[in-house]
């Protein structure tokens, strides 16, 4: 049997698939989920089933997406799990998570990512964050480390600002390679996201942040004075009390909160 096939199932290059076995991992993963009876669970990609039927044993019942196929149908035969599942073999970044509300229960949503689409599925899923109550993810490292930097830091950037903006974010578990099979080049690490409630949040939409981001990381050895003069001078910045002459990594994720605001008001003026 070669490396890269699990359980009779082929991993698929193009889906970004490593299955994970090792049931040390697997056990305190499931803790820090802390999954009870009466939670709405949601798990993105749930591959062979190594979290899934762990919780599915905790719970009684839970809700997945699964892109492969193969995979889903595996889940529909599953002689354990199959009764404990709601399927949807879909595409999780254009899934809507409205769908799957009752009582006026949030969601708890987990999964191993795949790490070609964490960003992209982060980005869809913090525009469901009034919906969420906690979300759980294992990702590649260098990801989890972006996302819960300080400003400051070398590692801070676009997805610190837009995770921190939406939900407090913590690294739980960290993970090393042997624990995936195919083995990955890369450490993972598990990340707890909890959704800020919308009055921690300033009302600004999240393409301005993001296009604020990307302007100011795009030159990330720019000073801000050059990073932002495509939409604010120099003085306005001041206004804004901001040094011009800062570098991006330096703002906190309220300076850039305090941009986007300003931005998104004057655009709305002109």
């Amino acid at each position: 049997m070669t490396d890269n096939v699990h359980q009779g199932h082929r991993a698929r290059k193009r889906f970004g698939q490593n299955f994970l076995h090792d049931p040390a991992i697997i056990g305190r993963i499931v803790k820090a989920i802390a999954p009870k009876s009466d939670d709405i669970l949601v798990e993105i990609g749930p591959g062979l089933g190594a979290l899934t039927e762990p919780v599915a044993e905790l719970a009684g019942h839970l809700t997945v997406i699964e892109l492969d196929r193969d995979l889903a149908e595996r889940l529909t035969q599953h002689p354990q799990l199959a009764s404990k599942l709601t399927i949807h073999q879909a595409d999780a970044m254009k899934f809507d998570f409205t769908t799957l509300l009752r009582e006026g229960k949030k969601l708890k949503v987990f999964g191993n990512l795949p790490y070609n689409i964490s960003t992209p599925l982060l980005f869809h899923l913090f525009q469901y964050a009034d919906l969420i109550e906690n979300m759980h993810f294992m990702l590649q490292k260098e990801v989890v480390d972006r996302m819960t930097a300080s400003h400051g830091s070398k590692a801070f950037g676009r997805l610190s600002v837009m995770t921190q903006y939406y939900c407090q974010a913590m690294p739980v578990v960290e993970v090393g390679p042997g624990a995936f099979k195919p083995a990955p080049k890369v450490d993972s690490a598990v990340v707890r996201l909890l959704p800020k409630p919308v009055a921690e949040r300033a009302k600004v939409p999240a393409e301005v942040l993001n296009r604020v981001c990307l302007e100011a990381f795009n030159q990330r050895r720019k000073t801000i004075r050059n990073g932002f003069s495509n939409f604010a001078s120099a003085e306005q910045l001041e206004q804004l009390g901001l040094n011009p002459s800062l570098r991006p990594e330096q703002l906190s994720v309220e300076d850039f909160v305090t941009v986007a605001t300003w931005l998104h008001q004057q655009e709305s003026l002109s």
